[in-house]
Parts: structure tokens; C-alpha cells; sequence
């Protein structure tokens, strides 16, 4: 979360998200998925992902089901957190959307993994215990 939205902010985020997996300057065959914002489509980007060993996919304009996945946690955050609040600042935002964060992938179960939260199922995945999800797209 942020006050803008950059690729030089994508870059710092995507390289943050890398470190605290144990992924950063690693050969993963991850593949990082996005639309065509302009922060997605800039050089910056491009080269980070090149020098991350990542593969960068973009859906198709206009397309998007091609990114079914987080534009349902965008309707989910949306419903079940910031539709339910007025905000006097971003400090009061910051703080809800957090706490929603945490909820999210600590409590609140998933049908798509499993009846479980997603740390959870992270956990399990890692210790090789999670049953495997089949994603078609």
C-alpha cells in the first residue's frame, strides 16, 4: 500500500516479496502476470524482471477474466473492507486495509484452498502437506 502507484514502487514490492520467500537471485520459472498499466509496461519493469530470471505475462487489453483471481480480491476488498468505511485520511485507510490484510490471509478460509487461510495452506505447501490446486485460466 501506497500513495503511488510507480514501477519503481512494483520493483521494490515484487523484490521484497522475492526476499522474504527465499526467491531473490534465484532461478524460480515464476511467471509474474499483470495487466497493462502504465507502471507494468515500462522499461523499469521489463529490466527488473529480466535481472529477477522472472517471466512477465500481460493479459491481453480489455481481457479482464485473463486476472480472474485478483480482481476478485479487488471486489472482495472492496465489499468487505473500504465500501464499509469512510476514511477521514490515509492513516485510517492504511490502518483498515492492513487489518483487513491480515484477516484476509490468516482467518478468513478460502474455498479454492482448500477451506483454509492462505498462510495456512502456505505453510503446508511448504512442508509438502498441501493438496495440489489445479488453476485453469
Amino acid at each position: 500500500m501506497g500513495l503511488s502507484c510507480t514501477a519503481e514502487d512494483i520493483v521494490i514490492a515484487l523484490k521484497r516479496a522475492l526476499m522474504k520467500r527465499g526467491l531473490y537471485n534465484k532461478e524460480t520459472g515464476l511467471v509474474i502476470r499483470s495487466d497493462n498499466g502504465p507502471q507494468f509496461i515500462s522499461h523499469k519493469f521489463e529490466d527488473a524482471c529480466q535481472e529477477l530470471s522472472l517471466e512477465h505475462e500481460r493479459i491481453p487489453f480489455k481481457t479482464p477474466n485473463k486476472n480472474a483471481h485478483i480482481e476478485s480480491f479487488h471486489r472482495l476488498l472492496e465489499d468487505e473492507c473500504l465500501s464499509r468505511y469512510e476514511f477521514e485520511n490515509y492513516a485510517e485507510a492504511y490502518k483498515e486495509v492492513s487489518e483487513y490484510m491480515k484477516s484476509y490471509n490468516k482467518i478468513r478460509i478460502h474455498g479454492s484452498l482448500g477451506y483454509i487461510p492462505p498462510m495456512e495452506f502456505y505453510r503446508r505447501t511448504l512442508k509438502g502437506t498441501a493438496k495440489s490446486l489445479v488453476v485453469r485460466l
